[in-house]
């Protein structure tokens, strides 16, 4: 598939800037034209990706956070990339109701909910490292009529 539009986010890892990378990354898609719902869709899965990131990857410590998304003729695949702690267990992160946070009583249910949203979501991720989680959405109301 070819990239018809891209862009690169950083921003510093404070909770209030979760809803900015949601607006951001919707105003960057709705190039395509998705449905209401699909845009919600990609909102709602930013928002948890984003929220990981700051809550999990940098805990108690500042760092920046970037978002990178490319968009396809009928996808988009966004990028959410922290260089904070890492993820030790991938597989016991992604189960759902597991949360590295009780004390924060996180519900454990953010990569489930991305799941839930998108077509496809990968974690890579290193203790010390950081984290990228990457998000695939293909616009089902786009199928038959791509965007060039």
């Amino acid at each position: 598939m070819q990239v018809i539009n891209e862009m690169k986010l950083e921003f510093l890892s404070k909770s209030s800037n979760e809803a900015f990378a949601r607006v951001v990354a919707a105003a960057f898609v709705s190039q395509l034209d998705p449905t209401l719902e699909e845009l919600a869709d990609v909102k709602t899965a930013v928002s948890e990706a984003v929220t990981n990131a700051i809550i999990h990857g940098y805990e108690n410590r500042t760092g920046y956070v970037k978002m990178i998304c490319k968009l396809f003729q009928n996808a988009v695949e966004i990028k959410v990339i922290d260089e904070g702690k890492g993820i030790e267990d991938i597989e016991l992160a992604r189960q759902p109701l597991y949360t590295s946070r009780p004390d924060l009583e996180r519900s454990g249910m953010g990569f489930a909910i991305m799941e839930s949203f998108m077509d496809k979501v990968t974690v890579e991720s290193a203790p010390n490292k950081g984290t990228t989680v990457t998000l695939i959405k293909t616009f089902e109301s786009l199928k038959d009529n791509p965007k060039e």
